[in-house]
C-alpha cells in the first residue's frame, strides 16, 4: 500500500498492512536528534504518512524586536523562551474595535502556493490544509484569555462578534484550500487543560460548537476530511465533534484520555491521530518501556484501522534521544 492508501483504509476504519504514524518536533528536540544520529536530514527518512500545508501567507511572520514576532493577525508573540511557539504579548481587539478591526486576505494568492492543482500532484502523499488557531485560540490570541472567558459570561454578544468574523475568515480560507487537490483540512484549537474544559461545556456549545460544526460541514460539502487539534481532557466532547462531522481527533493524550477506552467507546465512528505519551514515556522511560508503551497502542487502538500513531503533540525538547529512537524503530518496522 502507499501511504496515502494506507490513511484512507485507517479513515475507513479498515485494517491497513501497517499502522500509520506521523512524527513532528519541536526546534529543541530536533536539534537533539541531529545530534544523536549524527546528520540534519534524519526526518527525510521517517516514513512520515501525512503532509501538512501550511496556510498562512507569504512572510507570515515578522520578528519586530529580538526574539518578539508578529504573525499575520498582528499579534505579537514573545519567542524567548518557547521558540515554536511563544507567548502572547499584546492585545488588539476590544468591544469597541471588533467590528472595524482589520483581517489578514483570505484570498492572498501566496497561501496557497504549493498546493496540488490535480489529483495527479498527490503522488504518494496524503494532504492537509492546516488552519491553525482557528477559532477560540484565535480569538483570545486577538482580545485576551481573560477577556474572551470573561467576556462568554458578561459580555456574550462581545464574544459572538469576534468569533462570528473569525468564522467568515475561516470560511474563506477553507473554500479556497478546498479547490486544491487536498485530502482534507486540519483545524487546532485547543479547548482543555489537564483537568477539563476551559470554558466548560455549555459555553463551549454555545460559543464554539455552531461555528466548528459549519466550518466542518464546508470542508464536507468540498468532500474532504476534517482532523482536528484540542489539547487537553476534552473527551466528554467526542459524541458533539463525532455529531459535527470530524473524522481525526489529534492530539489524543493519554495522560488525560484513557486511549483503550476512547477506542472501545468511540473507534467505530472516530479515528484517532496521537496517542504516545509526551509527558511521562518520552521523557523518563526507559527504551525497552517506550517499545512496550508504543507496541500496545498499536496493537490495541490500530486494530481494525483508526489509528494514525504519533506522539502526542511535537517531540518536546526534554524527551530522551534514545528513546524517540526506540519509538522510531517501532514504527518504521512495523
Amino acid at each position: 500500500m502507499t501511504n496515502r492508501e494506507r490513511v484512507l483504509a485507517t479513515l475507513r476504519h479498515e485494517q491497513p498492512d501497517f499502522v500509520p504514524y506521523n512524527v513532528e518536533f519541536t526546534q529543541k528536540a530536533r536539534a537533539v536528534m541531529v545530534g544523536y544520529f549524527g546528520h540534519s536530514d534524519f526526518e527525510t527518512a521517517l516514513g512520515n504518512c501525512l503532509t501538512l500545508l501550511d496556510t498562512n501567507p507569504a512572510n507570515a511572520w515578522t520578528e519586530t524586536a529580538p526574539n518578539v514576532w508578529r504573525d499575520p493577525f498582528g499579534v505579537l508573540w514573545d519567542r524567548s523562551v518557547d521558540k515554536d511557539i511563544g507567548v502572547v504579548c499584546n492585545s488588539l481587539v476590544t468591544p469597541e474595535n471588533v467590528h472595524s478591526f482589520e483581517l489578514p486576505d483570505p484570498n492572498d494568492s501566496t497561501r496557497y502556493e504549493g498546493f496540488p492543482k490535480s489529483k495527479e500532484q498527490q503522488d504518494d502523499r496524503f494532504i492537509i490544509a492546516n488552519l491553525g488557531f482557528s477559532l477560540f485560540e484565535r480569538a483570545w490570541t486577538l482580545a485576551g484569555m481573560e477577556n474572551v472567558l470573561m467576556g462568554m459570561v458578561a459580555q456574550p454578544e462581545f464574544v459572538h462578534a469576534l468569533l462570528d468574523r473569525i468564522l467568515e475568515f475561516n470560511l474563506a480560507v477553507i473554500d479556497r484550500a478546498c479547490k486544491y487537490a487536498i485530502d482534507a483540512m486540519y483545524f487546532g484549537d485547543d479547548w482543555g487543560s489537564q483537568r477539563g474544559l476551559l470554558m466548560g461545556r455549555d459555553l463551549w456549545r454555545k460559543f464554539i460548537l455552531p461555528r466548528a460544526r459549519c466550518m466542518y460541514s464546508h470542508v464536507k460539502k468540498h468532500g474532504k476530511f476534517v482532523f482536528i487539534h484540542s489539547c487537553g481532557k476534552v473527551d466528554e466532547l467526542f459524541p458533539d465533534l463525532i455529531d459535527a462531522g470530524i473524522d481525526v481527533f489529534n492530539p489524543f493524550q493519554p495522560e488525560v484520555i484513557d486511549v483503550f477506552d476512547a477506542k472501545a467507546r468511540y473507534g467505530d465512528r472516530l479515528c484517532f491521530h496521537g496517542g504516545i505519551s509526551t509527558q511521562q514515556i518520552l521523557p523518563y522511560a526507559t527504551p525497552h518501556e517506550v517499545r512496550t508503551h508504543v507496541r500496545q497502542l498499536l496493537e490495541r487502538v490500530g486494530e481494525n484501522g483508526g489509528l494514525f500513531a504519533s506522539p502526542a503533540h511535537a517531540v518536546p525538547g526534554d524527551a530522551r534521544p534514545e528513546n524517540v529512537a526506540a519509538m522510531l524503530d517501532v514504527l518504521q518496522n512495523q
